[in-house]
This record gives structure tokens, C-alpha cells and sequence, in this order.
């Protein structure tokens, strides 16, 4: 399945001369990032379907699986089939008898907009969910941040090409990027990212996200034990609040020789 498409649009240039400004219509081709319904399947049964950049899909499965808290571990599937269907696509999981009669103890079913992860939830106190408190394994030397920013631009293919997508990275505590994931919504990009991160067996390291640190950013990053997050727009104050009660060291603002530290300053060496 492609993840951009090329059409033929009309732009305008506004021109100036000397007198006044003349705006001109003219032709070009344009590059557009796929956006398209991809259908989690648990065992037969449609679970959520969310609008996804068709690519890295066994990924997003497993990272949403994980995140959604309906698997402990990628050993609880035992198998992800992509499927192309009519408008969209399938992603057929099959889980582990207990984890399914689990699923279906509680069934969510959510149709969601571009990335959404908390429409269609059925009760409150599925959004708010219970973690431990984050391990402090390592620090990290934040003056090398500003050469991650520029290993994610430079590897941000997608984006690049359409200026439509999120992207999520991961580095090691030296600073070298290990993978990214790109997607029309920032919280599939997380968890396709976070799906790799299980099957890698869990390296240690930080994420830096290409979009605003929110709630569900937060949570998504806890869940999987991850002890940073460095993210490039603003933070809410409910993914500070929760930053701070597990012990995640949350960035937000980050941007080339600067950032807002909300929390966790303990993990960053400042010298």
C-alpha cells in the first residue's frame, strides 16, 4: 500500500511589483500523505478502527495492544495478519484465549478521528489508568539534544514530503537515533513506535515526539517504561500532573538549545 499519493493541484503566488500585488493561480504537482481506516480485529471481532498512514501496521498492533492494556506482552499474540479490505484495511490479531476472554470482558469500541486514542471510551475510569512508578536506569546528557532534533528532521521522509505527518523517534542514552515511526496521527505514531520497542526487547533510551506532549502521550509512555519524553510542542497539565506521580522526566517546547523541563530534571545531566 502507498503512503503518499501525487495529484495535480492548483497554488496561488502572491507576485509584487512596484504598484501593487497580483496573486496568480497556478498548476503544480503535489505530494499527499494516505490516509485511510485501518480495523483492529481481536480474534474475529473489530475492536477500534482508527485513520492510519497504511505502513508499519504490525507495529501499531502490537503497540496499541500493549498500550490499550489488552496484552502484558508481545508472547500474548500469536499472530498479526494485514489485510487489504474494501476502503481500508484489517489488521487481524490474534490473541491468546485468556487475553480475549479479557478483551471481552470489557469491550471499548471506538471509531476515531485522525489519531484519536480516547474517543469512543465507554467510562471514565478506563482513562484513567494505574502504573508504578518509573525506575531510574540512566541519565542523559541534555547538550546532546540538539543533534536528535536534527536526526529527526533529517529522517522524517514522510513529513518531509508531505508536511502531513507526526513523527515519533527513539535514542539510546548517547544519542543516536534507533528508529522512527511516521503517521497522520500523532498517537498511532506513538504506539507503532512503542510496538517496535517490545519486539526489540525493550532497549533503554528516550522518545522525542514531533507533536505536543498531551495526556494519553504521557500515559502511552509510562505504560511501556520508558523513562523520558521529550516532546517538541507544549505539554497539558494533566501529562505534567501524571508525569510527575511516575516518575517520568517529561520535555515539552524542545526545540535547538532549549526546552521546558516539567519534571524529572534528576535524569538530565546540565553541565
Amino acid at each position: 500500500m502507498n503512503r503518499l499519493v501525487e495529484r495535480t493541484i492548483n497554488f496561488f503566488k502572491k507576485l509584487k511589483t512596484t504598484e501593487k500585488s497580483t496573486a496568480l493561480l497556478q498548476t503544480k504537482a503535489d505530494c499527499l500523505a494516505v490516509e485511510m481506516p485501518v480495523s483492529l480485529v481481536y480474534n474475529g471481532i473489530s475492536h477500534a478502527v482508527m485513520m492510519c498512514s497504511p505502513e508499519d501496521l504490525e507495529d501499531f498492533a502490537l503497540g496499541f495492544s500493549l498500550t490499550e492494556g489488552i496484552i502484558d506482552k508481545p508472547s500474548d499474540i500469536y499472530g498479526i495478519d494485514v489485510v487489504d479490505v474494501c476502503n481500508g484495511i484489517e489488521v487481524q490479531i490474534e490473541l491468546s484465549s485468556r487475553k480475549f476472554m479479557a478483551l471481552k470482558s470489557h469491550r471499548r469500541n471506538l471509531t476515531g478521528r485522525t489519531g484519536c486514542g480516547i474517543c469512543g471510551t465507554e467510562q471514565l475510569n478506563q482513562v484513567y489508568k494505574n502504573f508504578p512508578k518509573l525506575d531510574r536506569t540512566f541519565e542523559f546528557n541534555i547538550n546532546l539534544l540538539d543533534d536528535c532534533f536534527s536526526a529527526l528532521q533529517k529522517n522524517q521522509i514522510l513529513g518531509k514530503q508531505t508536511g502531513a505527518t507526526h513523527a515519533a523517534a527513539f535514542f539510546d542514552p548517547s544519542g543516536n537515533m534507533l528508529v522512527i515511526r511516521e503517521d497522520v496521527g500523532r498517537h498511532v505514531a506513538l504506539d507503532k513506535l512503542l510496538g517496535w520497542y517490545a519486539n526489540a526487547n525493550k532497549p533503554q533510551g528516550f522518545l522525542l515526539v514531533s507533536s505536543r506532549a498531551s495526556y494519553e502521550m504521557v500515559q502511552k509512555t509510562i505504560s511501556c517504561g520508558i523513562e523520558i519524553l521529550v516532546a517538541i510542542s507544549a505539554a497539558t497539565n494533566l501529562a505534567v500532573d501524571m508525569a510527575e506521580a511516575h516518575d517520568l522526566t517529561l520535555i515539552g517546547f524542545a526545540r535547538e538549545g532549549k526546552g521546558n523541563v516539567y519534571c524529572g530534571k534528576e535524569r538530565l545531566i546540565l553541565r
